[in-house]
């Protein structure tokens, strides 16, 4: 070892000394899990060969989203029995929860950005409610200042980016923990939506009468007419069909891993499934015989294109690259010349950002108003990292994707609308906190226990 702590490099008779960064150090034990996974996949030429890759892989440690799905087949039959005439499952309870969910969702989809790191945001609950309130004041009119709807929203989304960047500098600059850095920016972000609001008691809500407080309104209340959701439909299970498609023909054509065409049809076929049930079920008629209510709400369509955002930024461009890299091993992303103060400071402004929107969302939800009483950031911080965990995303970081926010999302709005039908009385709030924690708990031992396993095969 060197005077400066470094390992002397050596070099091969013949070979010239390495003048490129040291990448070994990236073949850690995530890179030989996913190097086994593919091989696996790649020697599977049928879909019964797929499935038993499929099954070695799970058994290995890799579950990825099944264990999320069956938390939510448990929950949706547990609570269709126990509710009172069996209702959880009806039209109207199923899109109040899509509702419910979207938040958490786009919440979960910003926190996972950073537990990718290995990393933690607890600012989100309230930096979302600065987004939120940021854009309903700025479209207020008289005394309000007026603004267009979009603009109004890009304003809290920038304004929620710069106060993640900021959280981002102090902890990849000055090396301060993010746990204490983002606890700051959760009681800092606290006490400035109280002042905003206009005291412990204040609030601020959308005239809809007015067309660009009625659009941010109908984000998460305005629905499409039926028509128009099997069009949308059409449309979203055309470019997913035909982009997997093409993708693993290329993959094919480059001897590269691709899954079967059998596996490629069928998830074709399964996205199709879903999509047909969700829109059969929002156009159900949800209102009364004096006022009709069905369509998809507009905040599917929203979130569907905030998820698919970020699965091609996590999954196709550079930083979506590095931040895996740096969650697995920085040391070794560190030494392939990556920027690690640079890629985790915009890795909290984007998370900041895209928690403005979810504040924006929650304030539609509660059909266009901000409260410093029904908006509690307390209780989003909680529940967004539970989804974002619960759905998948590893809390070591290295591991996760946007479909783990998506899913761990609707299964804490799931829990949370659940037990609201219970009429519990008391017993109501306590449970919307005790069954998440319980859920969250499972998920992170399955999480360690998968780690284990991973590590138990690499070592054989």
């Amino acid at each position: 070892m060197g005077p400066d702590g470094e390992v002397p490099v050596t070099t091969v008779p013949g070979e010239t000394a390495a003048t490129e960064p040291d990448t070994t150090a990236a073949a850690d034990l995530t890179a030989a899990r996913e190097a086994t996974a593919e091989v696996r996949e790649l020697t599977a030429q049928s879909l019964g060969q797929y499935l038993r890759a499929w099954w070695l892989k799970v058994r290995s440690g890799d579950s990825g989203v099944l264990p999320v799905l069956l938390a939510m087949v448990v929950v949706a039959v547990t609570f269709e029995i126990i509710t009172p005439e069996h209702s959880f499952l009806r039209p109207s309870n199923l899109v109040y929860i899509f509702g419910l969910s979207t938040v958490y969702m786009v919440l979960a989809i910003a926190e996972t950005v950073v537990l990718l790191l290995a990393e933690i945001d607890l600012s989100v609950g309230a930096v979302a409610l600065i987004g939120g309130v940021i854009a309903f004041k700025l479209v207020q009119q008289q005394p309000g200042p007026g603004w267009p709807w979009w603009a109004a929203i890009l304003a809290g989304l920038v304004g929620c980016g710069v106060f993640g960047a900021l959280q981002g500098t102090l902890t990849a600059r000055l090396k301060i923990p993010s746990f204490v850095v983002t606890l700051a920016g959760f009681l800092l972000a606290s006490g400035i939506v109280i002042v905003v609001l206009g005291g412990a008691d204040g609030s601020v809500s959308l005239n809809t009468a007015q067309f660009d407080q009625a659009v941010i309104y109908d984000l998460v209340q305005g629905t499409l007419t039926p028509v128009a959701g099997w069009v949308l439909l059409a449309v979203v299970v055309g470019v997913f069909g035909t982009v997997s498609w093409l993708r693993a023909a290329r993959r094919r054509r480059q001897g590269l891993v691709a899954p079967p065409v059998s596996v490629t049809l069928a998830r074709i076929a399964m996205m199709a499934l879903v999509g047909v049930a969700v829109v059969a079920v929002c156009n159900v008629n949800r209102g009364t015989a004096l006022k009709t209510v069905q369509g998809v709400p507009w905040v599917i369509p929203i979130v569907l294109v905030v998820a698919g955002v970020w699965t091609l930024v996590l999954g196709r461009t550079r930083f979506g690259r590095y931040l895996y890299a740096i969650g697995g091993n920085p040391e070794a992303a560190r030494r392939a010349g990556v920027s690690l103060a640079g890629i985790r400071t915009w890795a909290f402004a984007l998370c900041s950002a895209t928690a403005g929107l979810g504040g924006i969302l929650l304030g539609s939800f509660f059909f266009g108003q901000y409260s410093t009483n029904t908006a509690d950031p307390g209780q989003l911080v909680l529940y967004t990292v539970a989804a974002a965990v619960i759905g998948g995303v590893s809390l070591f970081g290295g591991r996760g994707k946007a479909l783990h926010g998506v899913l761990g999302g609707l299964l804490i709005g799931g829990i949370a609308y659940g037990v609201s039908l219970l009429n519990l009385g008391s017993l109501s709030t306590p449970l919307q906190y005790i069954l998440p924690g319980a859920v969250l708990l499972a998920a992170v031992l399955i999480d360690v226990l998968s780690r284990r396993g991973a590590g138990s095969v690499t070592r054989v």
